[in-house]
């Protein structure tokens, strides 16, 4: 490679020479300081130095165009003298290539994660694929901010989402940024969505009333899928929830001792549907007993089809349940054991509940079942002084 001292009037004059692609000039007053001269004309500045590995490594200052001689001379030494302090200019360039965008890193690390840790990574795509990659995929992870994320929750409400719906998306954010920290992405150190407010979310627990439940029944021995039909009388019948009852096998069932086996339940572990005798007559007034492997298969695929989201719209409408959700089936099962006496502890081995806690919702049932009971006791005493 040619030396030559560096000046405006040489680099003004230089050109790459006819068939090859490139030429550099090496400064000869300044050691590792040199321009790279292109066939298309393009001029830029560099600096070489050698790292504490004693690799040789080059650092672009910048296109001779744009950058003046006498600039690139000081970003130079300025790179010599971060060398001879022991800090590698190129690492700090490498760091932020090394940063990736939020979009790449959910779909290239996150969900490949989580599809193998996580039962509901489903629900994690989604929410992500809806919400977080159009609002905040753009940004690489170490650009995104409280009020990036801030906005994109603000937006969601604008929109008309619950406040449960757009607390999530900030939620998952929290995750996902976390992990990048501990996989050592460079420049995440701080999780700009923790701080975030998440909106108050008031729990809904939606009980069907006698005559509720009546209307419920009526609606769905009308229905035009029978299937679909049972499946939901299922539901309201053992509280399960909804995968554990569409997605059950016949191997599983038990009716002699009146039980429905879930092999993997929603705490990850198995557990037994307690069957009761309206159930069992149900299960076994099923077309599919003997014809599929499962108790609810759908006639065109023959897998079962869990949603049973259209099924349910439509018989909701018919009984004029409109603001019901097929989850407060399960809710309304646990109410309806509550108020008829039935311990908290039974609820919850009944529910699958692995914590107790959760059961609590239905502690106010309880008391107010409580409460009745207690209001008997005084009135036998009101009579009993009455007829002194």
């Amino acid at each position: 490679m040619p030396h030559a001292e560096l000046n405006n009037s040489f680099i003004k004059n230089i050109s790459c020479p006819t068939g090859k692609r490139k030429i550099e000039f090496i400064d000869s007053n300044l050691e590792g300081f040199f321009i790279e001269v292109l066939s298309s004309g393009v001029k830029t500045f560099y600096q070489r130095y050698v790292d504490a590995r004693r690799r040789q490594r080059q650092v672009r200052i910048g296109r001779a165009d744009i950058v003046p001689l006498g600039e690139a001379r000081k970003r130079a030494l300025q790179i010599k003298a971060d060398v001879s302090l022991g800090k590698d200019p190129k690492q700090g360039q490498e760091e932020l290539r090394a940063i990736p965008l939020l979009k790449d890193f959910i779909v290239e690390r996150y969900l490949p994660f989580v599809r193998t840790s996580k039962r509901s990574w489903k629900t994690d795509e989604a929410v992500l694929r809806r919400h977080v990659i159009p609002a905040l995929g753009h940004l690489y992870l170490d650009e995104i901010k409280p009020h990036h994320v801030q906005k994109m929750v603000i937006d969601m409400r604008n929109a008309g989402f619950a406040p449960g719906t757009c607390n999530r998306p900030v939620i998952f954010l929290r995750y996902i940024l976390n992990l990048a920290a501990n996989w050592g992405i460079p420049n995440v150190d701080r999780n700009p969505a923790k701080k975030v407010a998440l909106f108050e979310e008031v729990k809904r627990e939606r009980y069907l009333s006698s005559d509720e439940m009546r209307a419920l029944i009526g609606a769905l021995r009308e229905d035009e899928n029978q299937l679909a039909a049972m499946a939901i009388e299922l539901l309201l019948l053992t509280g399960g929830r909804r995968n554990e009852i569409t997605q059950a096998r016949w191997e599983h069932v038990s009716l002699d001792q009146k039980t429905l086996l879930v092999p993997l339940s929603k705490s990850g572990k198995p557990r037994l549907i307690s069957l009761n005798q309206a159930a069992v007559d149900l299960i076994s007034r099923l077309p599919s007993k003997g014809q599929s492997d499962w108790l609810f298969p759908s006639p065109r695929t023959g897998r079962p089809c869990p949603a049973l989201y259209y099924p349910w719209l439509r018989v909701r409408d018919r009984a004029g349940l409109k603001n019901v959700r097929l989850h407060d089936l399960r809710h309304s099962f646990a109410s309806n054991l509550v108020n008829g006496g039935v311990s908290l502890y039974v609820v919850q081995q009944l529910l699958g509940h692995s914590s107790p806690s959760t059961t609590q919702r239905y502690a106010h049932l309880q008391q107010e079942t409580l409460g009745k009971a207690s209001e008997v006791a005084a009135e036998a005493l009101k009579r009993a002084v009455g007829r002194r």
